[in-house]
């Protein structure tokens, strides 16, 4: 308990106790217009619980709020007060933001909602109608995390690259720019923009197709460019970017890559977390992983490949390197670093250091220096990690084991590509110390693609993940079960405190005690929980219709709090029981609320098996096609994640015709399924069909005879 207080009164102090007078004037302030977050407020978010200004809470991303009127005594009490519809089945996986009174949530296809935060009636809608192909460029579906809100403009960056600046008051865009080249590369825009000194900050998603991550600020109140940052070296035979990043990456990061990785353009997109240190002044970047995953076919083998897998820090005035940590050095298991990061003061011996916490895919959780960005401790957070025995801090580098590397053996590695956690928003509460983090055990089988080729703007990582899959069962490799679980870790102690059993999204701490998650009930269904912050115990459950990935906040209207969090399909959502696919929700509860959810959604469709049996051969080569163009969306062995539709229920799929009209002839582009005739020919998309047939008529079989459900769908990296 001495060491929670102690970090407790160490992080208040540095958040700041402002004055009453500000206290006063800041509601004042607030009414003014719509939208009305400015620096001030920013950096006093802490002093202002009852919003939700910011992505992670506050600019420190603690995702804690002060509330304390739901509480660990009375939180038994809390009921859903409202919830609100989208027009979207798609995932759902945003972060709301809350600025005094009105709700401001982005949903898939990049759509916006203004909602009153008390009764969740929509205020504005804004949708920027996204092209439909630009699905197929989205490694894990065409998700958002978030606006920003800043100075009466909510911010959106949209899945095809635009930053659009929109009038709080009626969601009526006031500029649009263009963040990159759409659709001449495979990038999208699925994150969170973040808010300070006039910018907005804003990375990219598409390290799985090839490209070249970059974060760009724009001015706030004008779009204009002010600065860009790559992540990767671009030809060093070709001018120079004219960007922030150009001495750096001609210095440090060029001589740290070789092969063909100009090919591939080298990855390191910037997709989710982005945090600004009022501190410092810089802005943190998590870097993704490269491209390909495999580095035997992306630099030779060799070269540490900066700056994929890494946290870099900028001035974020202009966009000046100052330093950078990479975690995974040539990062080859898809080990982002994307992971939310959050910025706390730790009191450690020789005095109190700002530090920045992270527990990334690779499974090692790290206390890092912010002024000099170096390793404080570095330890696995998660059991059974595997490619590395540990991590150097002299050198900051870890320990890899040669067979990790993979170059002509497949490897089972530990943790697998979906990481000892992934992008969900993990949360601190100073009151405990503790940082909450939704974990796993998993695993990867990393064997390496026969005759690798590569076809520009395709998923083709270098890796076959359905190599698992193939042959008979007694040959498949052995897979450990996964495990999921909450992990409450306390970075002074650098040690699990407890661990809460079972799969669930984002986090939210509150100084009532709670910890406030969605978890998965079968996959797609949800259950919303409050545990007890100090030791995991939980104290409130209420079901939901959907899963819950994103992450809850919590905020005051007319007095009362209320805890709100989206709902909706995610790549969380596998489930044996398959549920027909509906529009996801926003979800708020407040205690004795009179709200009602909808009930669960009824069970899909049994499968459509063709009468038609193609023979084996035919199976065959459509199982070898699906595995290399269709698994990563419609999932592997053709067992659907309940996010895109399961193929073998399609009505599609007794008609060759119709069939080939989809596949081929892009008949639903409109809804991201874009034509493949580019890649896959009508002999190999009839194969397709007959693949998807047999193993329809498979679970028809399993069904009928044996009352079992179908299997659960392999776990897959989400992005």
């Amino acid at each position: 308990m001495a060491t929670a207080n102690c970090i407790k009164n160490t992080l208040h102090w540095h958040l700041g106790v402002i004055c009453a007078a500000v206290l006063l004037i800041a509601p004042a302030q607030a009414a003014h217009r719509a939208g009305d977050v400015t620096d001030e407020r920013l950096r006093h978010a802490d002093q202002d619980p009852g919003n939700w200004l910011t992505h992670g809470g506050n600019w420190q991303e603690l995702r804690y709020s002060k509330l304390a009127d739901i509480n660990a005594a009375n939180v038994n009490m809390l009921r859903p007060a409202w919830s609100t519809e989208f027009d979207t089945s798609r995932g759902q996986e945003a972060t709301p933001l809350v600025v005094d009174g009105v709700l401001y949530v982005s949903t898939s296809w990049s759509k916006v909602y203004a909602l009153d935060a008390a009764t969740g009636r929509q205020l504005w809608y804004y949708d920027p109608k996204v092209p439909g192909p630009t699905g197929a460029h989205a490694c894990c579906d065409v998700v958002n995390r978030g606006v920003a809100v800043y100075e009466g403009k909510v911010y959106l960056a949209s899945l095809d690259g635009r930053l659009i600046a929109l009038d709080a008051a009626t969601g009526k865009p006031v500029w649009s720019v263009r963040t990159f080249e759409y659709p001449s590369r495979s990038y999208t825009s699925t994150g969170a923009p973040r808010a300070a000194h006039g910018k907005i900050f804003i990375g990219n998603a598409g390290s799985d197709f090839g490209g070249r991550g970059f974060v760009s600020a724009y001015d706030a109140r004008t779009g204009k460019r002010v600065w860009r940052f790559y992540t990767v070296p671009g030809d060093p035979n070709g001018p120079p970017d004219g960007a922030a990043s150009d001495a750096v990456l001609k210095s440090v990061a060029l001589k740290t890559w070789g092969g063909d990785w100009l090919k591939y353009g080298g990855g390191g997109q910037v997709w989710n977390a982005l945090v600004y240190d009022p501190d410092f002044n810089q802005l943190y970047m998590a870097t993704g992983n490269g491209f390909p995953w495999n580095q035997n076919y992306r630099s030779n083998g060799g070269g540490d490949n900066l700056f994929i897998s890494s946290i870099i820090a900028v001035d974020a005035d202009t966009g000046q390197y100052r330093w950078h940590y990479q975690e995974t050095p040539g990062d080859r298991w898809d080990y982002d670093a994307i992971a939310d990061m959050t910025l706390i003061d730790l009191p450690l011996a020789g005095g109190t250091r700002k530090v920045l916490l992270h527990a990334p895919k690779n499974g090692f959780f790290y206390v890092i220096d912010r002024k000099t960005g170096k390793p404080l401790s570095a330890d696995p957070y998660v059991p059974g990690v595997n490619w590395a025995t540990g991590v150097d801090l002299a050198t900051g580098r870890p320990q890899v084991v040669a067979g990790a590397l993979y170059k002509d053996v497949p490897w089972l590695g530990i943790p697998g590509g979906g990481g000892g956690h992934n992008w969900y928003p993990v949360a601190f509460n100073p009151d405990t110390g503790l940082l909450y983090i939704p974990a796993a055990e998993s695993s990867t089988f990393y064997a390496p693609t026969k005759d690798y080729q590569y076809d520009y703007g395709l998923e083709q990582i270098g890796v076959d993940l359905d190599a698992a899959t193939h042959g008979a069962i007694e040959t498949r490799p052995h897979m450990p079960p996964r495990k999921d679980y909450l992990l409450a870790w306390n970075p002074l102690t650098r040690k699990a405190a407890f661990t809460v059993p079972g799969r669930g999204g984002g986090v939210l701490t509150t100084a009532g005690n709670l910890i406030f998650q969605g978890r998965s009930r079968d996959g797609v269904l949800g259950t919303l929980v409050a545990l007890r912050a100090t030791d995991g115990q939980q104290l409130w459950s209420w079901d939901t219709p959907d899963a819950m990935p994103g992450g809850p906040v919590t905020y005051l209207v007319n007095g009362e709090q209320y805890v709100a969090v989206i709902s909706g399909a995610s790549a969380i959502s596998g489930t044996s029981n398959p549920r027909i696919r509906h529009n996801g929700r926003m979800l708020a509860f407040k205690l004795k609320g009179t709200g009602v959810l909808p009930p669960d959604p009824p069970l899909a469709p049994p499968p459509n098996p063709p009468a038609e049996i193609a023979s084996a051969t035919q199976v065959a080569l459509g199982e070898t096609v699906y595995g290399k163009h269709c698994g990563l969306c419609h999932g592997f062995d053709a067992i659907s994640g309940n996010i895109v539709p399961d193929l073998r229920r399609s009505p599609f799929l007794t008609s060759p015709a119709g069939w080939q009209e989809v596949v081929i002839g892009g008949a639903l582009s409109a809804r991201g399924m874009i034509s493949w005739k580019q890649f896959v020919t009508p002999p190999q998309a009839e194969a397709v069909r007959a693949f998807v047939a047999d193993r329809a008529r498979a679970l028809k079989l399993q069904l009928d005879h044996n009352g079992a459900a179908a299997p659960a769908p392999a776990a897959v990296p989400a992005h």
